[in-house]
């Protein structure tokens, strides 16, 4: 039983190690009683190489208490000299059919959603990177004030 323990967490940190695309990756678990439409998810990125070029990822996990096909989402890349770039994202979360897209065993599903690609950052100092939904039903004006089903908000810069 020990020695059972013991390779399986070998395993798991040899995983874990063996990602030798990532230049950051941090996860924030939401509230579990659901992600709130004024609710800003934030990163600070300090000290990234400013020569080379990356690609850049949002990862969320959903469970099945999501009741929606898509998300959409907005996010800012803010600049170290306060230049702010602002993106409106949307992605598919599930198939036709109603099978969610991500990956993951029982019920939550982990979503790697491309932000991104090919990005230089030129100056020296801190990135911040926010993310909020803007979820809202269909032939509402108002966003949906609770988006419930989403349990965490990641972020992942890699190397190409």
């Amino acid at each position: 039983m020990h020695k059972t323990l013991v390779y399986s967490l070998l395993f798991i940190f040899c995983l874990a190690s063996c990602d030798s695309k990532r230049e950051y990756d941090q996860y924030k678990s939401l509230p579990e009683k659901g992600w709130r439409k004024d609710d800003i998810v934030s990163f600070n990125v300090k000290d990234i190489d400013t020569i080379n070029t990356y690609n850049l990822f949002i990862n969320l996990r959903n469970n099945s208490k999501y009741n929606y096909n898509n998300i959409f989402l907005i996010t800012e890349m803010n600049f170290p000299n306060g230049k702010v770039i602002s993106d409106t994202l949307e992605y598919e979360m599930a198939y036709p059919n109603g099978d969610w897209m991500g990956l993951g065993f029982g019920e939550i599903k982990e979503s790697k959603l491309w932000y991104k690609s090919g990005v230089q950052f030129p100056e020296k100092g801190t990135y911040q990177f926010t993310i909020r939904q803007a979820m809202r039903k269909n032939g509402k004006v108002d966003g949906i004030s609770n988006l419930e089903g989403i349990t965490d908000v990641g972020f992942r810069i890699e190397r190409p």
